[in-house]
This record gives C-alpha cells, sequence and structure tokens, in this order.
C-alpha cells in the first residue's frame, strides 16, 4: 500500500453506530478457504446478490450480507475502504465480479480501490483493475449534508451549493 494510507471514520447516523454489537464483526476473509467456509454457509438468495463489505485497518477483507451495515461489519472501527462486493463461481473457486464503495455510513474515496486490491490479492482472489462502480461522496460546505455526487454535478442536492471537488465527507479531516 502507498505510505499514506486513508482511513475512514463512520459517519453516519449515530444510532446506528450505536446498535453496533461489539462481537458483531463481519467475517474476515484471510484465505480461499476462508471465503470458500463462509460462501458453503451462505443461502442461495445470499449468493445471488452483492455483499456488504469493508477492509479493517489491518488490510484484512471483511463480510456481511447485504442487509449488513458497514458500521456493523467493521465492529464499529476504522475502515481503510467499505462497499459491496459481488462474487462469481470460476472453474472450483470464487472470483470478484464487481466490487463498488457505495457506502453512506463511511462514504470512501474512490482513491481507497488500493487497500481493496490489497486485500483481495492477499486472498489470492481475481479481482477487477478498479472499483466496477465509483460512488463520489461530498459534504457540502455551506449546509453541511453529505450526499453523493451523480453524472458529474458538483452541486448539493439538499441546497444548491456547489460541492468541493476533492474529498471531504467526514468533518474531523
Amino acid at each position: 500500500m502507498t505510505d499514506r494510507v486513508r482511513s475512514y471514520r463512520y459517519v453516519g447516523p449515530a444510532e446506528v453506530k450505536a446498535a453496533v454489537q461489539p462481537d458483531g464483526k463481519g467475517q474476515s476473509i484471510r484465505s480461499r478457504a476462508d471465503l470458500d467456509g463462509w460462501m458453503a454457509e451462505r443461502p442461495a438468495e445470499e449468493l445471488a446478490e452483492p455483499f456488504t463489505f469493508v477492509v479493517d485497518t489491518d488490510g484484512v477483507l471483511r463480510l456481511a450480507p447485504r442487509r449488513s451495515e458497514h458500521v456493523a461489519c467493521a465492529g464499529g472501527g476504522l475502515v481503510l475502504s467499505a462497499g459491496e462486493i459481488s462474487f462469481g463461481r470460476v472453474g472450483g473457486g470464487w472470483e470478484v465480479r464487481e466490487v463498488s464503495n457505495h457506502s453512506t455510513g463511511y462514504c470512501p474515496d474512490t482513491t481507497s480501490w488500493p487497500a481493496v486490491a490489497e486485500a483481495l490479492g492477499q486472498v489470492g482472489l481475481d479481482h477487477p483493475s478498479g472499483f466496477t462502480q465509483q460512488v463520489v461522496f461530498r459534504r457540502c460546505t455551506t449546509c453541511q449534508e453529505a450526499g453523493i455526487v451523480r453524472e458529474d454535478d458538483y452541486v448539493c442536492v439538499f441546497c444548491g451549493s456547489d460541492l468541493p471537488a476533492t474529498w471531504n465527507v467526514d468533518p474531523r479531516d
């Protein structure tokens, strides 16, 4: 990874983070065997849709069912990236088909991809060369709402103000 890796703090609703159970982290995936075992336990309907993922500050991929909160998958902690990930069968194993940084709780920048690529590489998974869906998050400097930039329109959907060109979602950064 690069010398300066940004970690992301949860910036979503406080009540969601307050509901996180300390032992409720997502499944750590450190090897193909970890992934194979975890996937074997998933019902067919879960396998058909993306999973929630985070890369924790140790660079470990953590997975949870799609409707899980990213902050719960991270056990309430900081992350290097977060989003949704889809897998497909290839031969006798799995490969990553799609991966995004879509997490409205952490709002990671698109520049968090190297952390994801490294975590997937450590597991030995084939994966795309970048996020297959990049989500651009910004915080409005006028109304302080965080939101998604759509179609390169850097205008706040809440108040109409211009949004900054660079990531600024965490007010503590």
